[in-house]
């Protein structure tokens, strides 16, 4: 197998969120957390079948999971546009306020292939109601994420690791 060179794309990357916003009840995700996994599995996934991801971002293995280094950027960014809402929420004193980002505009879907938008749905339905602790516990027992060391770049390559089941995607 050889790995096709891999270029970041930050309109694929904003129409992802919109589109996973989108998909989600009142078009909300609640945590920066949550977004984060949700990325890294539609990247992840969609690399691990065919070598190709969706963002092109490059991922970190953080103390609660990958993360997209693009994500906080893009997504102020995408506040200012009036693409996002984002509010802080406090939960809890000792904690850090959650992010909350709102869907204000429908997603340009026209920018994704049909295996990108075949895979967007597939993390919607597979993972969409799960929440940022849950996903983080799942991102954290697979090979990319185990076979980096923390704060270090998560090799897309160590997706062939991961032994996913695409059966339910529609060909």
């Amino acid at each position: 197998m050889n790995p096709k060179k891999i270029k970041f794309n930050d309109r694929k990357f904003k129409e992802a969120i919109l589109f996973l916003l989108s998909q989600s009840p009142n078009k909300t995700i609640e945590g920066k957390k949550k977004l984060a996994k949700l990325l890294y599995f539609a990247d992840f996934d969609l690399y691990e079948k065919t070598q190709k991801t969706i963002t092109g971002d490059v991922y970190y293995a953080l103390p609660m999971g990958p993360v997209p280094s693009g994500l906080e950027e893009i997504t102020a960014e995408m506040g200012k546009k009036k693409m996002l809402g984002i509010k802080q929420v406090e939960e809890r004193g000792d904690y850090n306020p959650t992010e909350v980002y709102r869907c204000l505009i429908e997603p340009d879907l026209s920018v994704f292939d049909n295996e990108e938008k075949k895979m967007l749905d597939r993390i919607v339905v597979k993972y969409g109601n799960l929440n940022g602790k849950q996903l983080e516990e799942l991102s954290h027992v697979e090979a990319p994420y185990i076979g980096t060391e923390l704060k270090n770049k998560i090799p897309y390559e160590l997706a062939f690791y991961r032994g996913t089941d695409f059966s339910a995607i529609q060909r």
